[in-house]
C-alpha cells in the first residue's frame, strides 16, 4: 500500500512490484536478491529480525541496490510516545489467537449443522434458527458464525415436523424467524426461476404458504421462543437483534 500511493505521485513511472513474504534465512534472502539482480529496482522491507535484516542491508550495499526500511519510522515514533522498546519479533501481526480459532471452530460447527443436519450435536449450539424455506436462516447462521457463534438451522415443515430433540435443547438460545407471505411467495418464485424450475407450485401458493407460516408461529408459540420477523431486516440486522438476545440471555442468568 505504501508502493501504491508513492507510485502514484510520478506520472511517467511504470513499475512491476513484487512480494517475497517471510523471509527468515539467508538462504531465502540470497535467492531473493538475485531475483532484484536481474530486474533491479528498489528495496522496500519490513524485516524486524535483526540478524536477517543486517544480512539484507549488507548484501543489498554490496549490489549496489537501493533499500528502504518501511518499519523504521513508525516503529520510532510508537517508541518514543509509549516510551516501550519495540520487541523486533518477526510476524508477530499475524500470530493467530484464541479467538480466530474459535471462530474457525463456530465455523466449521455451522456448516456442519446447515438445514437440520446432525441433531444429535445441537446441544452444543450456542444459537439454535428455526423457521420455514427462505426466511435466511442459513446466511444468517454464517454471519453469526464469523461473529464467533455456534449456530444450527432447522427447516420447519408441516409434512416433516423436526426432532423431539429440539424441544429439548438446554443450552442453545432457539429463535424463530418468520417473514411476510407476500415476500415469502416472491423469494420463493425467484429461486424457482433460478433454478429452471416450474414457478407455480405449493412452494408458491399462497394458502400454502400461509399455512406454513401458521404451523412455524405456533412452534415458536408452544416453545416460548423470541421471534424475529425478517421481512425488513438485513442479514446483518437480523444477526445483531439475534447477537441483542443472546447477551439478555446471559445477564439474566448472572443476575
Amino acid at each position: 500500500m505504501v508502493v501504491k500511493a508513492c507510485l502514484a505521485q510520478f506520472d511517467t513511472v511504470e513499475a512491476l512490484r513484487h512480494l517475497w513474504p517471510m523471509v527468515r534465512s539467508e538462504g531465502h534472502l540470497d535467492r531473493v536478491l538475485d531475483d532484484v539482480e536481474r530486474r533491479p529496482g528498489l528495496v522496500l522491507y519490513t524485516v524486524v529480525n535483526q540478524g536477517i535484516r543486517r544480512m539484507l542491508e549488507q548484501k543489498c550495499r554490496h549490489r549496489k541496490i537501493h533499500a528502504v526500511s518501511v518499519l523504521d519510522p513508525v516503529i520510532d515514533a510508537l517508541a518514543a510516545i509509549s516510551g516501550e522498546e519495540a520487541k523486533g519479533r518477526a510476524g508477530r501481526q499475524h500470530a493467530l489467537d484464541a479467538a480466530y480459532f474459535a471462530r474457525v471452530d463456530a465455523i466449521q460447527f455451522t456448516i456442519a449443522h446447515d438445514d437440520g443436519i446432525m441433531p444429535e450435536n445441537w446441544e452444543e449450539a450456542d444459537i439454535v434458527l428455526a423457521g420455514v424455506s427462505r426466511t435466511s436462516k442459513t446466511p444468517t447462521s454464517i454471519y453469526l458464525a464469523n461473529r464467533g457463534y455456534k449456530v444450527a438451522n432447522i427447516p420447519l415443515v408441516p409434512e416433516s415436523p423436526p426432532p423431539q430433540k429440539l424441544f429439548e435443547l438446554k443450552h442453545p438460545l432457539v429463535v424463530g424467524l418468520t417473514t411476510n407471505p407476500d415476500r415469502l411467495i416472491q423469494i420463493r418464485r425467484n429461486r424457482l426461476l433460478s433454478l429452471n424450475q416450474a414457478p407455480e407450485t405449493d412452494y408458491v401458493d399462497s394458502e400454502a404458504v400461509n399455512a406454513e407460516l401458521a404451523f412455524a408461529r405456533r412452534i415458536f408459540a408452544d416453545n416460548g421462543w423470541p421471534v424475529i420477523d425478517v421481512t425488513r431486516r438485513s442479514i446483518e440486522e437480523t444477526a445483531l437483534a439475534i447477537v441483542k438476545l443472546c447477551t439478555e440471555r446471559i445477564e439474566q442468568a448472572a443476575s
